[in-house]
């Protein structure tokens, strides 16, 4: 499967997209505070696209401008979700790298992806979680519609073996349907 916005397209992780990954991931701005470690080696990144980000409905987020992968967005539906929801919904989780902060491309890769839950997957519901003190994540996800749902404190983050804050945001089909059409 294939998404595409103005700028960006969804695919599919390729063994080729290592380089890329590593690039963006083993700067220590990105994951931890995304909740994973810091990659320290290329060897390490294509072993992530082979186990980790080898599911259905994880993408990689690639610049049209250059070609390059540039972060992740997926959709973890039902158990595979880190948050406890069923079968009929799904936890978008994303990440992308630091030159591309602040230019909205979270935003339009989660609304396309949005997009896609809900009328391919036909999903009721979205879920999101971002730890506390990652504003940029709380930021895009208000932005495309999420509202907060709950928090759940000293949360065992199994990744980086410690213990956070995450706060989880939501939306429904309906509240979705009811937001102001944007471009994707």
């Amino acid at each position: 499967m294939k998404l595409q916005t103005e700028r960006l397209i969804l695919r599919p992780w390729q063994d080729s997209d290592a380089e890329d990954l590593y690039e963006y991931a083993k700067d220590e701005r990105v994951g931890p505070i995304a909740g994973w470690p810091v990659h320290t080696s290329v060897e390490e990144s294509a072993e992530i696209i082979r186990t980790v980000f080898n599911m259905p409905e994880v993408y990689a987020v690639v610049h049209k401008d250059n070609g390059r992968a540039v972060g992740c967005i997926g959709i973890l539906i039902g158990k595979n979700s880190n948050v406890e929801i069923s079968e009929e919904e799904g936890e978008i989780a994303y990440w992308i790298g630091v030159p591309y902060w602040g230019q909205g491309l979270i935003p339009e890769a989660v609304r396309e992806v949005m997009r896609h839950a809900f009328e391919t997957l036909k999903l009721k519901a979205l879920w999101c979680g971002y730890f506390a003190n990652n504003t940029q994540s709380q930021i895009a996800q208000a932005k495309c519609g999420f509202r907060h749902h709950h928090t759940e404190e000293n949360k065992y983050n199994p990744f980086l073996q410690d213990y956070r804050t995450e706060h989880i945001s939501r939306i429904t089909v309906q509240q979705w349907r009811a937001l102001p059409k944007q471009p994707a």
